[in-house]
């Protein structure tokens, strides 16, 4: 029998922290093996309790929960879903997270006692299951990668970017994401081909990656807007709580935007936006399914490339989190595994050739 995930719990809080650990350990596979209200006692608790998984909050006392999880990261790694109050004008500290290593940043249940702690609650622990299967060291190596290679973009005006094209490139991220494609898109030239990227977030805060993202790219980086093409040289970000769709028009694409019922419990999902693209594109298309919990893009990627599509899926040892992509190959969605460090140039290389 396999053993249980020891989760530690960190939040100043006692009402929370008395909330999460008796609502958690009802799952199974789930052992809250302590808690602890600052970064100070977290540490000793750490070093005493060996969790595999630490929740975190960020606004804390003696030390802000930033500042421990820069520290934890450079001495001691662990898996850490950061658990705090998510609102538009925190996006700095939501981003900041996930730069330092937090593997997710989720809502903090809006009170201990309401109507929807339970669904908030299972959302954790389906979070805490993932985490204990991170790969740390693809952690390490990415946070490597965008510290070598992330620099501020130089950006090219080319006529190119008003011209809609026949090749598009979708793709699909979720845990660990962010920080994966942020190392890919830095090296995507000016002239690459469309893109549509859905990447789980939560509302609000795809606008502000978008801007991230389009800082450091050579390409134009946006959150999509209803109707907005899809153009060379431009890449649209699926926004929050908003599923993407692929649409055409003559020799034009564009998106839809729409608030339909979640697909593998996220919205958006990756799987509308790539049966989208196997409908409207067909073998004109690359799909790439990046690092990222569940299995969201899967059936998608297996729809596009029965289509006639290219496939390009991230490999488990630059994986943060090896769900997706292992979701896709496990289905017969692509037939081999690309390294982190070779996916841009793989992704010009399949649009050329589609």
């Amino acid at each position: 029998m396999a053993s249980s995930i020891r989760v530690l719990i960190v939040d100043d809080s006692a009402v929370v922290r008395s909330a999460l650990s008796e609502k958690l350990s009802r799952y199974p596979g789930i052992e809250v093996v302590g808690t602890a209200m600052d970064p100070y006692m977290a540490r000793d608790k750490i070093l005493s309790l060996k969790p595999d998984v630490i929740t975190l909050d960020i606004e804390m006392p003696r030390m802000d929960g930033l500042t421990f999880l820069e520290k934890l990261m450079s001495f001691y790694p662990l898996p850490v879903i950061v658990i705090s109050s998510l609102a538009p004008e925190g996006s700095a500290s939501y981003f900041k997270a996930l730069e330092l290593g937090a593997l997710e940043v989720v809502a903090k249940p809006d009170s201990a006692f309401g109507s929807g702690i339970d669904r908030q609650i299972g959302q954790i622990a389906d979070k805490i299951r993932q985490a204990a299967k991170t790969n740390m060291e693809a952690r390490r190596k990415v946070a490597g990668i965008i510290s070598r290679d992330v620099k501020p973009a130089h950006k090219q005006t080319s006529h190119a970017m008003l011209q809609t094209t026949d090749k598009i490139v979708a793709i699909a991220a979720s845990t660990g994401g962010t920080q994966t494609f942020r190392a890919i898109a830095a090296k995507l030239p000016a002239d690459a081909p469309p893109m549509v990227l859905v990447q789980h977030m939560p509302p609000f805060f795809t606008k502000s990656y978008a801007e991230s993202l389009n800082s450091i790219s050579a390409m134009e980086i946006k959150e999509a807007e209803e109707g907005d093409a899809v153009l060379q040289g431009r890449i649209l970000v699926a926004p929050g709580n908003f599923h993407m769709q692929l649409r055409r028009s003559g020799a034009r694409y564009y998106v839809e935007l729409n608030q339909n019922p979640p697909v593998c419990h996220v919205r958006p999902s990756a799987d509308v936006l790539f049966h989208s693209v196997a409908e409207f594109a067909g073998r004109n298309a690359v799909g790439v399914v990046l690092t990222g919990m569940g299995s969201d893009g899967a059936s998608g990627l297996l729809a596009m490339k029965k289509a006639g599509a290219s496939a390009i899926v991230q490999d488990e040892a630059s994986c943060i989190v090896f769900g997706m992509p292992k979701a896709a190959y496990d289905i017969g969605a692509c037939d081999s595994f690309t390294p982190l460090d070779r996916i841009p140039e793989s992704i010009i290389e399949k649009a050329k050739s589609t």
